[in-house]
């Protein structure tokens, strides 16, 4: 039995100090903030009409398997999943929408919205994408990828190669097999649930859309937050002990060989392993440091601009997520990834509003409402929250959905918000963006270091709850049995 160390109650940090604990390892996890989840946050406002509960973080639940195979290596039962139907609501600035949905039945509404050739050319891409996300899930994903040599020595097979496409983009796969604009635009989304911009980011990419729509979308009843507190409880039951307040200063090293932490006050914690669930530049540039790698590691994903908004009354033609695409889709990516970022004058919206007792109070709703951003540092986000609030507002309006004579309240998280929150530089929500020909390759989980390891959404298999809780597989795996 080894003593493992795990810095970081993140959805990465917690599953790994599950899976082990149950492995038998002696587990500590210390988290710098009061509460656990990490990314996976929450927000709660009090009212004179009742509390308002919002996920900060994720807000769609996908690869339920995933989730599933976790809980039952670790003895835990399962979790309160609502299917969602749509999956998400699009709607483009030609007024036109379009539901999508699990499965075969996506294709159909888009022939019933866009056509019979529209929907014909989609399921000649879904083709393709069954085998990108066949070929990443046997090579990719459920493996650890320590180098750009180990990618490339893996067994793939032609159809595979072909499918994957190596050094074409996301956006130029769009541009070949959908000849509706706004099926483009729908796909050119994906890339920013990496945090990427479409037109740099890799083909291979097509693995996204497809883990959400082949396998469905689901919500957790009282929010995916939930998911944090059923992780708690395992590691708890296990015998993990998670010491919230605690911040970690550094990660000691002995030789070559992690050898615990010294936390913020000066106490030094021995350990056999360490587990670092914390953003990879953090770990590289401030916990252990390892300046190479730090530079190394390229430029940073998205951050997120977020308005949380106590809504009265009900706001007809809403889907539980609806995302309210701009006419120029490349103005917003050329914003935030621009020589001079700054933030996008006429961006996408996407608004989460969970049908849910448990997150609202009766005759209300809680709005999440998501902008693309540009990492703080690159653009001065809290000199500029109270106005760009505002502006999203208005873009609401503008595509018909005016809720500003409804408010309740207002809050505001940016980019610099979940910088302090969780140590993530910039408040990028991927750590760095997955472009170019090295797109498919994220720190690796292994460390430089002998007995230390990486976990979470910003190394290797990447963001989303279903990665960051592969990874932790992954990293289990490593490390072994006690």
């Amino acid at each position: 039995m080894a003593s493992v160390i795990v810095v970081g109650a993140g959805v990465g940090g917690l599953a790994a100090a599950a899976r082990l604990a149950a492995a038998g390892h002696a587990v500590t996890v210390f988290e710098q903030a009061e509460t656990v989840g990490g990314k996976l946050g929450r927000h709660e406002r009090v009212t004179p009409a009742g509390t308002f509960r919002f996920d900060t973080g994720p807000s769609l639940f996908t690869l339920p398997q995933v989730a599933a195979e976790l809980f039952a290596a670790t003895g835990g039962g399962g979790l309160d999943l609502v299917p969602l139907d749509p999956i998400v609501r699009h709607r483009f600035a030609d007024g036109s929408t379009l539901d999508s949905a699990a499965g075969d039945a996506f294709a159909e509404r888009i022939a019933a919205a866009f056509g019979a050739p529209a929907a014909a050319d989609w399921r000649r891409l879904w083709r393709r994408a069954g085998r990108v996300w066949a070929a990443s899930w046997r090579h990719v994903l459920t493996s650890p990828v320590d180098s750009p040599l180990r990618l490339a020595g893996l067994a793939w097979r032609l159809g595979d190669l072909a499918a994957i496409a190596p050094g074409r983009t996301l956006r130029a796969l769009g541009r070949t097999h959908l000849r509706d604009p706004r099926l483009r635009m729908l796909l050119d989304r994906y890339a920013t649930y990496t945090g990427a911009d479409p037109r740099r980011a890799p083909a291979a990419l097509l693995a996204v859309p497809y883990a959400e729509l082949e396998f469905g979308g689901f919500y957790l009843r009282g929010g995916l937050g939930t998911l944090a507190d059923a992780l708690l409880a395992r590691c708890e039951a296990l015998g993990v002990r998670v010491r919230t307040g605690t911040a970690v200063r550094s990660i000691a090293v002995t030789g070559s060989r992690a050898a615990g932490v010294v936390l913020a006050d000066g106490t030094a914690v021995a350990a056999d392993v360490v587990v670092a669930n914390a953003d990879a530049l953090h770990v590289f540039r401030d916990l252990l440091p390892a300046p190479g790698r730090a530079r190394r590691l390229g430029a940073r994903s998205l951050g997120g601009f977020v308005l949380l908004l106590g809504v009265r009354g009900h706001t007809p033609g809403l889907a539980h997520h609806t995302v309210f695409f701009p006419r120029d889709y490349d103005a917003e990516f050329d914003a935030i990834f621009g020589t001079v970022p700054r933030p996008a004058d006429d961006p996408a919206v996407f608004v989460t509003v969970p049908d849910d007792p448990l997150v609202r109070p009766d005759g209300h709703e809680a709005w999440f409402v998501l902008v693309n951003a540009a990492p703080q540092g690159s653009v001065d986000w809290p000199a500029v929250a109270s106005s760009y609030a505002g502006r999203v507002l208005d873009v609401l309006a503008e595509r018909g959905v005016d809720v500003r004579d409804r408010l309740l309240f207002r809050d505001v998280l940016t980019p610099a918000d979940l910088e302090a929150a969780t140590r993530s530089p910039g408040g990028a929500i991927y750590g760095t963006a997955p472009h170019g020909l090295g797109g498919l390759l994220r720190p690796p989980n292994r460390a430089p270091v002998r007995g230390l390891f990486l976990v979470g959404g910003s190394v290797h298999p990447g963001g989303g709850l279903p990665l960051v809780m592969l990874s932790a597989k992954i990293v289990a795996d490593l490390i072994g049995a006690g």
